[in-house]
């Protein structure tokens, strides 16, 4: 049997697979309603558990708000996939850029639950080496930061762009320090408050919605001795804005690190399958646009901070003793991580597609499902060419 015949033969398998887990959630939605989930992580442990995406009583979509956002965010990346080269544009990229609070609000309104399901609840990738679990990659990449910034007790920091803050909490377990997280998404505050309390830990860790273009409305100057952001500020629209005022709020001499979004060295804007690339991964994960490293470092240092040390740190992507950051995306697996395989992703689109069409799960779930499943093949591609990171280092001093 060829190999095409082999690969339709286990997509088929796939989206039986997927077809029969939507029968199975069916019998349990029908004993039940809408679910309060414990929020004591393993909430998306169970397959049924697909059931709760975009439809739990945290959520602050109602279910017939679920097509509109889709249709907002969509709107904001017209001509994206259709016509390569649409969305890099001046006027596209200043629409977006205008407009990053709907864009972001929509975007983890709809992905979150997703994100949970699939990938845990820490939102980033992570160098990974032979023999290490994925797992232990995520916090490995996290308790760098806290290493480099000389998290303790009694220190205080901030996480700038925290999603639902699984970082937060890793890192706050890890180090002993105080961290407050800030996200603009309502849902991503109600859910990560409740994991930080469930876990114990609501006098060390708390999240905060805000706009991180504007944390002097949160919090004092010179507030925070040191500041982190994982794979967030790649939603600004401008970095500047976003970095200086980190600066304010750190105390002087404070040290700001993070890992960020850029495009390599080797990406060609006039070719037209990395321009692709770029853009899909910029569709599908809220981005105004993705920018390079030096322009990263330029921000920084016209934001007030002496850049002291970047690279990136997935350099060594594709040497013999490291596993692709982009490995579970690719079909690489675990059985733990079977749902971020590229099998895995079809089980999950068949299983939300079909419970889309019964009307249990909301509509515009299918197509949130579809957008994911093509971001993840681009950033599979972005890592492979060596065009993109999504683990740009960088650590640098409030001067």
């Amino acid at each position: 049997m060829d190999t095409l015949a082999t690969f339709a033969q286990t997509e088929m398998a796939a989206v039986a697979a997927g077809l029969l887990g939507a029968l199975v959630l069916l019998v349990a939605y029908l004993r039940s309603g809408k679910k309060t989930l414990e929020r004591d992580a393993k909430d998306f442990e169970a397959v049924s558990s697909s059931l709760n995406m975009l439809n739990n009583a945290d959520s602050v979509l109602q279910r017939s708000q679920v097509k509109t956002s889709v249709k907002e965010y969509f709107d904001l990346f017209d001509g994206a996939r259709n016509n390569v080269g649409t969305i890099s544009d001046d006027a596209s990229v200043k629409h977006r850029e205008a407009e990053y609070q709907t864009m972001l609000v929509n975007f983890y309104d709809l992905v979150t639950d997703f994100y949970e399901w699939g990938w845990g609840q820490s939102f980033h990738f992570g160098p990974r080496w032979k023999n290490e679990e994925f797992m232990e990659s995520i916090k490995r990449a996290e308790y760098h930061l806290c290493n480099v910034l000389n998290m303790r007790p009694g220190v205080r920091a901030i996480d700038v762009g925290c999603g639902v803050g699984g970082p937060l909490r890793n890192m706050a377990i890890f180090s002993g320090s105080t961290i407050d997280g800030v996200t603009i998404n309502e849902y991503q505050v109600r859910v990560g408050n409740k994991y930080n309390e469930r876990m114990g830990l609501k006098d060390t860790c708390t999240i905060h919605q805000g706009d991180f273009q504007k944390l002097e409305e949160l919090f004092e100057q010179q507030t925070f001795d040191v500041a982190y952001a994982i794979e967030a500020t790649c939603h600004s629209p401008d970095r500047v804005q976003t970095f200086s005022q980190v600066n304010k709020v750190l105390k002087k001499g404070g040290l700001f690190a993070g890992y960020e979004w850029v495009m390599l060295d080797k990406y060609d804007p006039n070719n037209k399958d990395h321009v692709r690339i770029k853009e899909g991964i910029e569709v599908g994960n809220g981005l105004p646009t993705l920018r390079t490293g030096p322009q990263i470092i330029e921000a920084l240092e016209k934001s007030g901070f002496e850049v002291l040390e970047y690279y990136d740190a997935n350099r060594g992507v594709h040497e013999e003793r490291q596993i692709p950051w982009y490995a579970s995306l690719d079909g690489s697996f675990t059985l733990n991580g079977f749902r971020m395989t590229y099998i895995g992703r079809l089980c999950t689109h068949a299983m939300v597609s079909t419970l889309e069409f019964l009307r249990i799960a909301p509509t515009g779930s299918t197509k949130v499902s579809a957008m994911l499943n093509a971001t993840a093949i681009d950033l599979c591609d972005g890592g492979r060419e060596e065009i993109f990171t999504p683990s740009f280092f960088f650590v640098a001093r409030k001067k």
